[in-house]
């Protein structure tokens, strides 16, 4: 006799799975990677750029009302390792 419910092909996600994670709207993709973000370990998370922090505020940020369409937005590197011979005077 035939499974009534057959296991989902490999690398096909489960209709369980897409409600198990909420979708992540873009802004909020686009300000975690943002290298302005300010951490939660500094305070609040907000945008740190000195001409967003002042209106939007540290305790009131929303990312949807900023992120879309900054200005400012630049993607978070990480910085490349170096080697000592790189910077010799």
């Amino acid at each position: 006799m035939a499974d009534p419910f057959p296991a989902p092909a490999a690398g096909v996600p489960s209709p369980q799975a897409a409600v198990d994670t909420p979708a992540v709207p873009p802004a909020v993709a686009k300000f975690k990677s943002c290298r302005w973000r300010r951490p939660p370990e500094d305070g609040p998370e907000c945008c740190g750029h000195r001409d967003v922090l002042p209106l939007a505020g540290a305790a009131g940020f929303d990312p949807q009302a900023w992120c879309p369409d900054c200005k400012f937005y630049k993607l978070r590197r990480t910085p490349k390792k170096r080697s000592p011979d790189e910077y010799r005077y």
